[in-house]
């Protein structure tokens, strides 16, 4: 049931945020007026899906005295108006109670994503170079821009590793649960007898680091070293020592970087997958405080702590989390993701919101 209060409580803060918005002082600090801003276009998304399921409700009621009225014909059509809001009554109500939660502030970051190829020699290599493929299709198709930091290929025109940026708005908020291990079946091009092979890639997706975060990286804890970039076999691509590997000595994350031909850049790119990646260790770490369950983002390449597997001969993808069977997998592997995400994402809200009410109500109670 929707709490009528709670949402008048939320709402009222719209005209404040406005207020605040308009001060000089408050477009004078970037990071305040920034984060004033997202809280603006999440209230008032929520206040758009109020006005929906309040509309709706308000019409129910019309509808169900209208349906009690002495004309036959009357009568009739406002029961039958009537089935088609209590149909779509259950809808507005979820799509309310979303709203209500409040928003990660990571969802709007830019995303870094790692893939590397699992269990499967060249065809794992090859199922990795796909992933990326499927990827960058789907950032193009919503407007993002996307830029390779590191890749390692192999003989036959697959990645071993690639590491690459997703720029553009909620990109993190929206990849962030193709994080686990991959399985394709299929019959590889390198298999001359036509048999179908099992292989696995694993994808990793990290929140950008951002200014806020406050992370404190002293020289004395960083190594950096400098070598010249390689390609495919170890040929040179630069004759000049460019590419960058970074050492994070507290805690050994290692990142490299040598898709640039300038130094500085990628000196900077691999400065910043290394602040994500201490960032998300950290959060891991005060996840584990706290008591949450929190498994591997990477896990091991195996098969069997898959997440999600790609069946090419049935045309088939599986998300194993949520039991969901989609039958369009060369759509899907063209980019068209949104079938695929979209469930995942608000299963997760889901969760989010029932905990939201545990809590609630265990308060509640105390």
């Amino acid at each position: 049931m929707i709490d009528e209060k709670m949402v008048d409580r939320i709402l009222t803060r719209l005209p404040e945020l406005e207020a605040q918005l308009s001060l000089p002082e408050t477009a004078a600090d970037s990071t305040l007026y920034r984060k004033l801003l997202k809280e603006h276009a999440h209230i008032k998304k929520t206040a758009g899906k109020a006005a929906v399921y309040r509309d709706i409700v308000r019409r129910i009621a019309e509808n169900r005295e209208l349906a009690q009225d002495d004309d036959p014909e009357m009568a009739e059509m406002a029961a039958l108006e009537l089935a088609e809001l209590e149909s779509a009554l259950p809808s507005a109500e979820q799509n309310l109670l979303l709203g209500l939660l409040p928003p990660d502030p990571d969802d709007d970051r830019n995303a870094i994503v790692e893939i590397r190829a699992g269990t499967g020699g060249d065809e794992a290599a090859l199922f990795a170079g796909d992933l990326y493929r499927m990827y960058c299709r789907y950032a193009e198709s919503k407007g993002w821009r996307t830029g390779i930091i590191d890749a390692s290929t192999n003989e036959v025109g697959g990645y071993k590793e690639i590491i690459f940026t997703v720029e553009g708005d909620q990109a993190y908020g929206l990849l962030r649960y193709e994080s686990g291990t991959h399985r394709v079946q299929r019959v590889p091009t390198t298999e001359a007898q036509g048999r179908i092979h099992t292989s696995a890639a694993t994808v990793a997706v990290f929140p950008e680091a951002q200014e806020e975060d406050d992370l404190d990286l002293p020289p004395d804890e960083i190594r950096i070293d400098i070598f010249r970039s390689s390609g495919p076999g170890g040929q040179s691509v630069n004759t000049t020592d460019s590419a960058v590997r970074i050492t994070h000595l507290p805690t050994g994350i290692t990142v490299q970087c040598q898709d640039e031909k300038s130094q500085h850049r990628n000196r900077e790119k691999a400065m910043g997958v290394l602040k994500a990646r201490i960032l998300d260790a950290k959060r891991q770490e005060e996840a584990a405080r706290q008591g949450a369950e929190r498994r591997s983002l990477i896990g091991t390449g195996d098969r069997s702590g898959r997440i999600r597997t790609y069946n090419f001969p049935q045309s088939r993808l599986t998300d194993h989390r949520i039991g969901l069977s989609l039958y369009s997998l060369e759509r899907i592997m063209e980019g068209d993701l949104a079938d695929v995400i979209e469930p995942l994402r608000q299963h997760a809200m889901g969760e989010k919101m029932q905990a939201n009410f545990r809590e609630a109500h265990a308060a509640s109670c105390v």
